[in-house]
């Protein structure tokens, strides 16, 4: 069962490759085909296969021989990875659909971002219809604790906004909004912990050994990512260990 997830997961984390890709330069996501983005050539059936054809063509096209990004078996590995990883946590049940709606989204925010330093409207639309249905089937306790916690991580990352003048982007004030729909208030103010975590380390470290440049924006988007899928797997452990750590 795990290497059958795996594999679809696979599949899936191309479809949320070419969503990620495509949403945000406003093309469809359906036509025309996948083609090379440095020659424009159409790719065949066999340089499609996820992950596969990337390992075996080298990250190159298999016409031009330009440098494929590694955004590609990258979101498809990860993608794969956390729904085995989800499952085997999780087990079948309404849970584990709503733990892989989240890893969807959060693949193809990452993708989206790293892309084009952008989260786009329509798909946090489409998540938060989903999210909204997902609770209503099988909601958190106490029910509103949905509710409270995506207008407060809206809130929270306005005020941020305003406070900033601009230092968080309007798709990453949307996203808290949904993440708390999805995790509650606790969840919701525990992820962007988690995120401001991972993105002062991360963008320390990539500005002490040059990855990053100073004065010049870094995306938000897989921080956020990461702090919402941890608070969703381990929040109330972490929860528990600090008030355990302060008394």
């Amino acid at each position: 069962m795990l290497i059958v997830i795996f594999l679809y997961a696979l599949f899936l984390g191309s479809f949320f490759n070419v969503v990620g890709m495509r949403v945000p330069a406003k093309k469809s996501i359906i036509k025309p085909r996948s083609t090379c983005s440095n020659c424009y050539r159409t790719l065949s059936a066999i340089e499609l296969i996820p992950l596969i054809s990337y390992m075996i063509q080298g990250g190159k096209c298999r016409h031009c021989k330009a440098q494929l990004s590694p955004l590609y078996p990258l979101g498809e590995l990860l993608t794969a990875l956390l729904f085995v990883f989800a499952y085997k946590n999780i087990g079948w049940n309404m849970e584990l659909v709503i733990a892989w709606t989240l890893i969807s989204l959060m693949i193809i925010i990452f993708i989206s971002d790293i892309a084009y330093m952008l989260i786009p409207d329509k798909i946090l639309i489409v998540y938060t219809c989903l999210i909204i249905l997902e609770r209503l089937i099988h909601p958190l306790n106490p029910w509103w604790d949905s509710l409270l916690g995506g207008a407060i991580g809206f809130l929270l990352l306005l005020a941020i906004a305003i406070v900033s003048k601009g230092g968080m982007g309007g798709g990453d004030i949307k996203l808290f909004g949904v993440i708390g729909l999805m995790l509650g208030l606790k969840g919701v103010l525990l992820s962007f912990f988690m995120a401001t975590l991972f993105g002062a380390v991360v963008g320390g470290i990539g500005l002490g050994i040059g990855i990053f440049k100073k004065k010049k924006p870094i995306p938000f988007g897989p921080f956020i990512g990461a702090g919402a899928l941890v608070t969703y797997f381990y929040g109330q452990t972490i929860i528990d260990w600090y008030f355990s750590f302060l008394t």
